[in-house]
């Protein structure tokens, strides 16, 4: 029987290896370093290419020039928003605290021998807003405001007026309120401005932080300190304020003259020949004793001082004036004497 062959396709040839050139073989050692070091140079090369291209893709910030930092932004400097010809450049947090403890120091001292004369207690602030020095004496102790109050009053009835301004009949009640001292005026508008609620609101808006409302209809009984009337004066005098720069002038025109007639409080600080414009107010507290509160603005050795006094536990009301009177003179001489 004869033998079937399988007819198909040749199969696939594998290619022959090449030839190993005749001097193949393991590398000398030199030879490996050699291709080492050739590697590690190329690495580097590649790593210092790669670097350089990325930082020509970043954006170079250029140091400012003096012209242009001047023309920037308080905020973008970081940088005060403001500030008051004549006054120091502001300091640093830490320097602000010292500084105001040194001048809380040297008002101590100043009323030292005032209150040698005198007795109950007392509050006093003043802010010199020609050179920004601040001073504070009796900052925790609270005091019923009496008349002062009625400043309040006004700001919280503007604020809830703000875009629509008083009518005629509030207008009327305010100037009756502060120059004429009339409490009832001041009442009426009270009951406008929201009564405590209303008030209570109008403290938060204005910054005084540490200002209580009187109790049901007594709002010459709200608990105040000297220095959230010093706050106060500052809502009313400064454009970093929420009242309107007009309601801001309409308040303080009628305080200049409510000042008229009144010798007493802190209008005693006034340099002769000067405009002033305060609010003060007396009452009795129920112990046989007088609490007298004096607030406002004057003018002292041609410095803008915004000022507040208020005395406790006083055993007359003519006693109450008194000390309020030599306290305002002794506080406004020391801080526009300077460090």
């Amino acid at each position: 029987m004869s033998e079937r062959r399988r007819v198909g396709p040749p199969g696939r040839m594998r290619p022959a290896a090449p030839a190993r050139p005749a001097h193949a073989g393991r590398l000398a050692r030199w030879e490996r370093l050699a291709f080492v070091l050739a590697f590690a140079l190329m690495a580097a090369f590649i790593a210092v290419v790669t670097v350089s291209s990325e930082g020509l893709r970043r954006p170079v910030t250029l140091p400012a020039t003096a012209a242009q930092s001047a023309s920037a932004p308080a905020a973008d400097r970081g940088g005060p928003q403001r500030v008051t010809a004549g006054a120091p450049p502001p300091a640093r947090p830490g320097a602000a605290r010292a500084r105001r403890r040194a001048w809380d120091g040297r008002l101590a001292a100043a009323l030292a021998p005032v209150l040698a004369r005198h007795s109950g207690t007392v509050g006093v602030g003043v802010i010199d807003q020609s050179t920004g020095a601040v001073a504070v004496y009796g900052g925790g102790t609270h005091f019923a405001t009496a008349g002062i109050e009625k400043a309040t009053i006004l700001a919280g009835l503007l604020l809830d007026r703000a875009g629509t301004g008083l009518g005629g009949t509030d207008e009327r009640l305010a100037a009756q309120m502060t120059q004429a001292g009339d409490d009832s005026a001041g009442t009426r508008l009270w009951e406008a401005a929201g009564q405590a609620a209303g008030l209570a609101s109008a403290d938060q808006a204005l910054g005084l932080r540490h200002t209580v409302p009187g109790p049901a209809r007594d709002w010459d009984l709200t608990s105040t300190t000297v220095g959230d009337q010093l706050t106060l004066l500052r809502a009313l005098t400064t454009d970093r304020s929420p009242l309107s720069a007009a309601d801001r002038s309409y308040e303080l025109s009628l305080l200049r003259a409510a000042a008229a007639g009144r010798p007493w409080g802190i209008s005693a600080a006034a340099s002769p020949g000067t405009s002033y414009a305060i609010q003060d107010g007396d009452l009795a507290d129920g112990t046989a004793n007088w609490v007298v509160t004096s607030i406002g603005v004057v003018e002292h050795d041609g410095q803008h001082l915004l000022m507040a006094v208020l005395a406790g536990g006083q055993p007359a009301r003519a006693s109450g004036i008194a000390l309020a009177r030599a306290a305002a003179v002794a506080a406004a001489d020391r801080v526009t004497a300077g460090p």
